[in-house]
């Protein structure tokens, strides 16, 4: 499978690079948009290289979605292209997976209305506002969209998500 991950500078290092290699690891190919091409870097310093920009992005051509956290999901909610990505995968059924803020970008997608899952703490009322119900827990899965809070909940969510692809 094709897996597709959103993200840019300030991400939670080990939200971005943990998925990154446990589905490398599971044999799925696995590419990385940001605004534009080129090394993105964690909010700790540990870079990554974006092989795509948003603007190149068909989302068809991707099977499943991550998005992770740290401080880029709000950075990258503001890109009209990276939240049409997400709103297509996600209205198309496909696996999607965020944890900490990564339900930032679902909600200025809009797509969050009616389902449950889980984020962190501090943007609780956000999703809450987008009419998703809040579940405090490790890992939740509704349908396509498997969600956890932080990256202690890395070794859940990453199971959960992984089921999904099979």
């Amino acid at each position: 499978m094709k897996v597709l991950f959103l993200s840019a500078n300030d991400f939670e290092d080990l939200e971005l690079i943990y998925p990154l290699h446990r589905l490398k690891e599971e044999g799925h190919e696995v590419h990385i948009a940001s605004f534009e091409r080129g090394e993105i870097k964690g909010k700790h310093g540990y870079p990554v290289t974006a092989d795509l920009a948003f603007s190149e992005v068909d989302p068809d051509e991707f099977d499943a979605l991550v998005l992770p956290g740290g401080k880029a999901p709000e950075r990258v909610r503001i890109s009209e292209d990276a939240v049409k990505i997400a709103r297509k995968m996600f209205m198309d059924g496909k696996p999607v997976a965020s944890i900490c803020h990564g339900p930032q970008i679902l909600i200025s997608a809009g797509v969050l209305k009616g389902r449950k899952g889980t984020c962190v703490v501090t943007i609780k009322d956000d999703l809450i506002n987008a009419g998703a119900e809040y579940i405090d827990a490790e890992v939740v899965v509704d349908g396509n969209w498997v969600s956890s809070r932080h990256p202690g909940d890395l070794y859940a969510w990453m199971r959960e998500f992984v089921k999904l692809l099979k």
